[in-house]
This record gives structure tokens, sequence and C-alpha cells, in this order.
């Protein structure tokens, strides 16, 4: 998948959160890294068409997205979401937190949607835990069962908002290892995180937002061993500074 963003900005009641962001490639394992007000959560959320652009295009597989409230449901539906709490619908169990988007959303019927939902709960490891609400599940089965669900449909790209920000280190493992697993069997993914190990050997290409800006894109190896700016130096610098 070919993902083109042509002068993308964004400001909120007249404060700029992106600046003229432009980028050309193609995707497959994107990390987003950067400080905290950067602008990676407001730059994912447009691409996924959740927000719209103060100003530029998003081009897929050179397709512009149209921000139309027509458009973006069709568009929307292409894609899978998974954010920093799990989005799970409280009042359904997992199984049916699954099921039901792909009833509702893509036509599947129930008898097939919940055949997936239970395919996807095995191989999550959640097999024990279908009939369980959110609420009995543990921060990690969650973030699990909602990465299930936004993968149920075959989506052409997978969106991650730091998925693993409100989880405990034990949990922030194993959420890791299925997003890297996933990686493996060809689902492709941009996920936005403050994970420097998982960004820099599970995926390929890293960019990094700063201040509302693009300011350094590459291969993973190369942004994190040979950093070309002052600022992604000074970042990464801090993040290393309590390393054990």
């Amino acid at each position: 998948m070919h993902l083109k963003l042509k002068n993308i900005s964004k400001s909120f009641d007249g404060v700029s959160v992106l600046e003229q962001v432009n980028f050309s490639d193609a995707i497959n394992k994107l990390a987003i890294i950067g400080p905290s007000g950067g602008g990676k959560t407001t730059l994912l959320r447009i691409v996924g068409g959740l927000l719209k652009p103060t100003q530029g295009r998003v081009f897929i597989d050179k397709e512009e997205v149209d921000y139309s409230e027509e458009k973006l449901p069709q568009y929307r539906s292409q894609l899978g979401y998974v954010f920093q709490q799990s989005g799970l619908f409280h009042h359904l169990n997992a199984r049916a937190n699954i099921a039901l988007p792909l009833e509702v959303v893509h036509g599947v019927n129930k008898s097939e949607s919940l055949e997936r939902a239970q395919e996807l709960l095995i191989r999550f490891g959640l097999s024990a835990e279908g009939d369980k609400m959110p609420s009995q599940l543990s921060g990690g089965q969650q973030q699990r069962a909602a990465i299930a669900r936004a993968i149920a449909a075959s989506p052409r790209l997978v969106l991650l908002d730091e998925p693993t920000s409100a989880l405990d280190p034990e949990y922030t493992n194993e959420v890791l290892d299925v997003i890297n697993d996933l990686g493996k069997t060809g689902i492709r993914f941009i996920i936005v995180t403050h994970e420097m190990g998982f960004a820099r050997h599970a995926c390929d290409k890293i960019a990094f937002l700063s201040g509302g800006k693009l300011i350094e894109y590459g291969a993973s190896s190369q942004v994190f061993e040979a950093p070309k700016t002052p600022t992604l130096q000074r970042f990464l610098s801090k993040l290393l500074e309590w390393r054990v």
C-alpha cells in the first residue's frame, strides 16, 4: 500500500498541531515516534479518516481520500483501528465485540461473523474469554480483543494509537508480541508508540514528528543508529538516559 501526504496541516481553534507534513512511500510496518504533543495522534487520525485536515490532501494507492460525510464511511470500513484504551463495547462480551462490526459494517451473516470471531479469539489466546465482558478482562486481554476486532474484516491497513500506553509492563509485552506477529503475517500497520525497542526491531520504517513537523523519516536501523537532526538526537538520548 502506498501512502502520500501532501501539505497536511491541522489546527484546533487557531492553534497549529501539524504544519505542512509531506510524505510518500509504501507502507508495511511504520512507527510514528516523537515527543508528546508533536502531532502523532492527529496525523494518524487524519490518515484514518477520523479527522479532516485543515489543509492538504491524503492519497492511498494514488486515490485521494474524500473527507465528505458521504464518502468517509466507506473509506473507514477498509481500515482497522486500535486506540489507547481498547474501545470495546462495554455491554457486549469479547466474542460479540469482534462479530458485531462484521455484521453491521461489512454485511457478514451472523453465523460467519461468530465463526470468524472465535477463530481470532483462539489465535490471540482468548479462546476461554469469549463470553467475558470487557470489565472481566485484563488490560492486555482487552487490547488483544481490540486488535482481533480491528483485523477481523481483513483491512487494507491497521492504525494503532499507542495501544500499550495504559498497560502494565507485563501486558505491554504481550500486546506488542501480537502486533509483531501481525506484521510477520503480512498485515500492514501504522503505529504511534513510545516503545522504542518495538519501533526499532519490529517496524521497517520510522517517522519522527516533533512540533507538528515531520523531522526525519527512514529505515528503522538508519533512524536509530544515525539520526541526522539535533532534534532526533536529543529525543533519543533522553530516552536512553535511564536505560537498564
